[in-house]
């Protein structure tokens, strides 16, 4: 795990975005796994502005989200097919037919989820699958507990998932309590995994995923045994961690190949 620390969101968040785009570069095919929320926004933004001013194409670009509440659908502001085409979709030249996320509306849900893991696969696997953190260590919506080999299901949030929600919806009673979520599994098979993490609130959340044991207790532990997981967090988000120092020198000293700044 290369942990990465930046002096503000916003310069991690222009790392992130430059991570994504050197993949983009080097296959312009590139199977890219999208996260929603307040945390890769920065990075969207960043994105979007490589489009339109340095000319970075998604035309040839898949993606696939993380999960999707069940039942919303594109017409709520809440739903992450909304965020989605808010926030990058719409700004970028990626075609509609290559856009995948998990159908909250669908009739058969495992059905779905099993359609959704063969269509990654049959594609040849995610190259790099953007990630944020919860507070309690959940990735995507692999609340604690969640197998650590899950693959794409229906998973009914937690109590602390959901208040940490309600701020989207205008109350907890509002925030759907199921969701479709990529499994611990599926977010372990993509070849790179790139997380960021903002904030104090994150920090003990980062301190168990980046030096606690592995445990599904703490879900994003489980990055600790990813062949490739770049983890790029703000000062406040890194607080806890007690290797700091030797993160900031590993980061520093990296050979000029091997940089992306």
């Amino acid at each position: 795990m290369e942990v990465i620390i930046k002096d503000s969101k916003k310069s991690a968040g222009i790392l992130g975005a430059k991570i994504i785009a050197d993949v983009i570069k080097k296959k312009p095919g590139a199977v890219i796994g999208l996260a929603t929320g307040s945390t890769p926004l920065g990075l969207y933004d960043e994105l979007v502005r490589l489009h339109r001013e340095e000319g970075l194409s998604f035309k040839e670009v898949t993606s696939f989200n993380l999960d999707e509440y069940v039942g919303l659908g594109i017409e709520h502001k809440c739903s992450f097919i909304s965020e989605m085409h808010q926030n990058l979709f719409s700004k970028i030249d990626i075609n509609n037919e290559s856009i995948n996320i998990p159908d909250g509306h669908a009739k058969n849900i495992p059905a779905m989820c099993s359609a959704y893991e063969e269509k990654i696969q049959n594609i040849g696997g995610i190259d790099i699958q953007l990630l944020g953190i919860g507070n309690d260590g959940h990735l995507g919506f692999n609340e604690p507990g969640s197998s650590l080999s899950s693959r794409t299901r229906l998973k009914t949030l937690s109590h602390e998932t959901l208040q940490a929600n309600a701020r989207h919806f205008g109350s907890i009673e509002q925030v759907p309590r199921h969701v479709v979520t990529m499994g611990l599994g599926t977010i372990m098979a993509a070849k790179t995994c790139l997380l960021l993490a903002f904030g104090e609130d994150k920090a003990e959340a980062v301190y168990q995923m980046v030096e606690g044991a592995v445990s599904a207790t703490w879900p994003g532990t489980i990055l600790q045994h990813h062949q490739r997981a770049v983890v790029i967090l703000d000062e406040a988000a890194a607080a806890k961690l007690k290797r700091r120092q030797y993160y900031n020198e590993v980061y520093a000293g990296k050979p000029d190949w091997q940089r992306w700044e």
